[in-house]
């Protein structure tokens, strides 16, 4: 009699041991179907801190809503539907080459003044100590938000209209699916905090 309420209080043990640790993971958003979501959720939610990330590396006084040409370019070099000609091409990469080479100059600038006046101010500097370098910045900023434009109106400049807006439905297509993704994650992460995810 003795063994057998021994074994039964150790069964009972091992239960509530794998149900604390089950609610452990749920709150963890991890259970239900093992790690595969909430990888998927991870890797969502670095990627969204990775673009927060490069908005505030941004040397750029405007931080979003001008679209990245070269940049979206890149991503469809070889896209049939865009259908880039050999020439279309050549000028294109001549203004890639222009535009990043200023960038990448004053980039490296901008970001060590920001840090400069960041550190200073927290350090008690005086406003009217920190004007040199704030106008400073903001200099730099300027520069690099007309270079910006210059670009957007060369490439402009270089593709047809059609280009253009296939390039725009693409790039709308492709936020409106990130944010999709991103809201999905936030639901589903709410509802794994309260041990419901993984299953109906």
């Amino acid at each position: 009699m003795k063994k057998i309420v021994l074994t039964s209080i150790a069964a009972l043990s091992m239960i509530m041991v794998s149900a604390q640790a089950e609610g452990m993971k749920c709150a963890a958003g991890k259970c239900g179907t093992g790690m595969s979501k909430p990888m998927k959720q991870g890797g969502m939610m670095h990627k969204a801190k990775k673009m927060h990330k490069m908005r505030m590396n941004s040397p750029f006084l405007i931080k979003h809503g001008l679209p990245h040409y070269t940049k979206m370019l890149m991503k469809s070099w070889d896209d049939t539907k865009l259908n880039l000609s050999e020439d279309q091409k050549a000028k294109l990469l001549k203004v890639r080459k222009a535009t990043m080479s200023s960038i990448m100059k004053l980039k490296p600038e901008v970001m060590k003044l920001r840090k400069e006046i960041v550190q200073a101010a927290r350090s008690g500097a005086k406003t009217a100590d920190l004007k040199t370098k704030v106008e400073k910045l903001a200099s730099l900023e300027a520069e690099a938000t007309m270079t910006q434009l210059k670009c957007i109106e060369d490439t402009k400049a270089v593709l047809t209209a059609e280009q253009i807006k296939y390039l725009m439905e693409k790039r709308k297509a492709h936020r409106m699916k990130m944010m999709q993704k991103i809201n999905a994650m936030k639901q589903g992460g709410m509802k794994c905090a309260a041990g419901k995810c993984g299953g109906k």
